[in-house]
């Protein structure tokens, strides 16, 4: 928990007092760096990698890539995975909303003996600050994006920001 405090506290320091550039750098350390970064350019033109949400799946359903495939992070399981996706030397490619999930699960799947297995730098996030769409659960390009929470939404600049359920029941209403 210390821990956690700490990073999180190094993080606001540093998104108050130096460059987008330098925070990206600072979320590459965090994600880890057994599991390599893929760009979103590589992912965009890249139509063979499987592309996995490691978010919850309320983040998933307010928006995704396209053709991703949910995965979870609280109740991932290895086994279920690698039963359904039995393929080790396919080209994995993990995100959540800007890499740390998406790191821890990328090594479960490494542990577990698949080859080739990417975390996207930045996830979901930067895939929409650099301009690429996204889907919502019903496969229908949407603006929203799931922030997480009030603190990692600061890192989101495009796109319309959801936090919760709350968020799209307003939403509903004015539609």
């Amino acid at each position: 928990m210390r821990k956690t405090c700490l990073i999180i506290g190094f993080i606001l320091t540093l998104t108050t007092t130096m460059a987008q550039r330098t925070l990206e750098k600072v979320m590459e350390k965090l994600s880890g760096d057994e599991v390599p970064l893929v760009s979103v350019t590589e992912v965009k033109v890249n139509p063979a990698f499987i592309r996995l949400d490691a978010r919850e799946l309320e983040e998933f359903e307010v928006s995704h890539l396209p053709d991703a495939l949910f995965i979870g992070y609280e109740d991932f399981d290895a086994e279920k995975f690698t039963s359904t996706y039995p393929d080790k030397k396919a080209t994995y490619v993990v995100y959540c909303s800007v890499g740390i999930r998406s790191g821890k699960i990328g090594r479960k799947l490494l542990n577990r003996g698949y080859t080739d297995v990417r975390n996207l730098s930045g996830g979901i996030f930067k895939w929409v600050e650099e301009g690429n769409p996204v889907v919502d659960r019903d496969g229908n390009v949407t603006q929203k994006v799931h922030a997480y929470n009030r603190f990692w939404g600061m890192l989101l600049n495009k796109g319309e920001k959801v936090y919760g359920p709350e968020d799209q029941k307003e939403d509903e209403g004015k539609e």
